[in-house]
């Protein structure tokens, strides 16, 4: 096989431009990782946590702090923001389009941004990261969906990996910006790291203005000429080139198969296989929120605070630049591997990893153990931003015909943002000491690795393999293929146009479909041979 990824023989055109697009695309997942990224660091600001007190006294270190609930208020209302947006963001890139509706997006982040960095209490700051939230919910149900339906087959996996390549680097920055900014003794202190944001989506909105829209996109809408040009655009090709025609006449056959069989609307989505995706597509991205990485982007700079480790700034800086370089194996082996033996590898490991981290911060209270609480966080974190960090992206993004797909990758992203919601909220109260509170300090890694080996039950049972096909074939994949574990080494074999030809609205099974489609063939094999006989006589 080789180390590299090898371009498919049948591929045509350059993938040159649609991985570049793809790869610019997924910098909106630095608007997310830096803004996740930020508040862990403002909360832990002396400046801040005076300036935002509303009386509360720290007993700890005897200064003015903000409380647990509010605490806990201010980094969960960014994910309430993400979670109504990822459920917006469907209808919205299906009246405007993707490229136009990740414009629009961008526009309700900025107003967040604004909200925050002229805050100097606690309910405009709270409203801006709502706002913040809503732009970045709809991103990120948005950027994925665009990735996957321009990127070539061949390298789709790494392109949409390249999202949570981006939130890495965006959380990277963040803690950067933080420990820059963290002992001035004014509103700069988190004034700058918050403004800062508006460079991220300046970028993001004058790339989006040139960029194409998806040919599936225009297909869905009828705009055939429109979706040959992007097309032709993605792949470098005349709009003319016979293998241009013959893609979007198979986007547009397999489109128009599954319209036959029934509309998109929410209520279908969640039937039959349909619904079987969707529930396989919001688990995974429930699980990666589960798995507790964002425990420690959260409220790392807290946790080894309290966990008596000095330097917590750097600690944190230290994990977000793992984060960052542990992406790229990832989106190598995405493509490599495949989807299933990655998920795997990265649910043991992290399973592994956090019971450790319980265990030893448990029954050990020295500096020895806090050097392996920090090694095995940054084991974990290695083994999360290898694999379900990016590939629950990637599995996502693939799961879904075209009539659905943007209805399904907005209630799959809710669910991811409503489970961060869920732990950004509980966090505080989970570990922290004082009334109310669990003190549950390094236990709760108990919790995050119960859930990965979880992880690695689901991934085997209900996780099919979809590296090297496009997304018309990932459909017949999941109509033909019962089991998760069957999938594997599974190869495609239908021609939608063929297909749609003989269904006629009906619903039964594509395998029979298939074959009917086959006789259909061979009778006007048969007939144009008998033609061809009589005119010889």
């Amino acid at each position: 096989m080789g180390f590299a990824l090898r371009r498919p023989d049948d591929a045509v055109g350059s993938a040159a431009p649609a991985i570049l697009i793809g790869l610019f695309v997924a910098f909106g997942g630095v608007l997310f990782g830096y803004d996740t990224g930020t508040i862990s660091g403002i909360l832990a600001m002396k400046y801040w946590r005076e300036t935002f007190s509303t009386g509360y006294i720290n007993k700890t270190d005897g200064m003015k702090d903000v409380t647990s609930s509010q605490s806990s208020m201010i980094v969960s209302l960014l994910s309430a923001g993400t979670f109504f947006g990822a459920l917006f963001a469907a209808p919205i890139a299906d009246k405007f389009g993707r490229r136009l509706g990740m414009i629009m997006d961008t526009g309700v982040f900025v107003v967040g941004v604004i909200l925050q960095t002229i805050a100097t209490s606690i309910p405009l700051f709270v409203a801006g990261r709502f706002f913040a939230g809503l732009g970045v919910g709809l991103l990120s149900a948005t950027i994925p969906l665009y990735q996957s339906e321009t990127s070539p087959k061949w390298i789709r996996g790494t392109i949409v990996g390249a999202y949570q390549l981006a939130i890495t680097f965006g959380l990277l920055l963040a803690a950067i910006v933080n420990n820059a900014t963290k002992d001035r003794n004014d509103t700069g202190s988190y004034r700058i790291p918050v403004a800062i944001q508006f460079a991220w989506a300046i970028i993001l909105v004058v790339g989006m203005i040139v960029l194409p829209e998806t040919p599936r996109f225009l297909i869905k809408q009828d705009r055939y000429e429109e979706a040959t040009k992007a097309l032709a655009r993605l792949r470098r090709m005349d709009v003319n080139d016979p293998a241009v025609v013959s893609e979007l006449a198979e986007i547009q056959a397999n489109h128009e198969f599954e319209m036959r069989l029934g509309a998109a609307s929410y209520l279908e989505i969640f039937r039959g296989t349909l619904g079987k995706r969707l529930a396989t597509g919001c688990a995974v991205q429930g699980l990666q929120q589960l798995a507790g990485v964002n425990f420690i982007f959260y409220y790392g700079t807290t946790f080894f605070q309290n966990s008596g480790i000095q330097n917590s700034f750097v600690i944190t800086l230290i994990t977000n630049i793992i984060n960052v370089v542990s992406t790229f194996p990832g989106l190598y082996m995405v493509e490599k591997w495949g989807r299933r033996p990655l998920l795997l590898f990265g649910a043991v490991g992290m399973c592994v990893s956090q019971l450790i981290v319980a265990i030893v911060g448990t029954a050990v209270d020295s500096d020895v153990s806090n050097k392996v609480l920090i090694a095995f966080v940054c084991i974990y974190i290695f083994f999360f931003a290898c694999s379900w960090g990016p590939v629950a992206w990637v599995v996502t993004g693939e799961l879904f015909p075209l009539k659905a797909r943007a209805k399904c990758l907005s209630i799959t992203t809710a669910t991811n943002w409503l489970l961060n919601w869920a732990i950004a909220y509980a966090t505080p109260y989970m570990v922290n000491s004082g009334p109310g509170n669990a003190n549950l300090q390094s236990k709760v890694f108990f919790i995050w690795g119960g859930f990965c080996l979880i992880c690695a039950i689901f991934v085997y049972t209900c996780i099919y393999e979809t590296k090297g096909l496009s997304l018309e074939q990932v459909d017949e994949l999941y109509s033909k293929v019962s089991c998760a574990w069957k999938s594997v080494g599974w190869v495609p074999s239908v021609n939608y146009a063929d297909v749609r030809d003989v269904s006629n609205g009906k619903s039964g099974d594509l395998a029979q479909l298939e074959i009917d489609a086959g006789e259909k063939r061979a009778e006007g094999a048969t007939h144009h041979e008998s033609v061809g006989a009589k005119a010889d006589v």
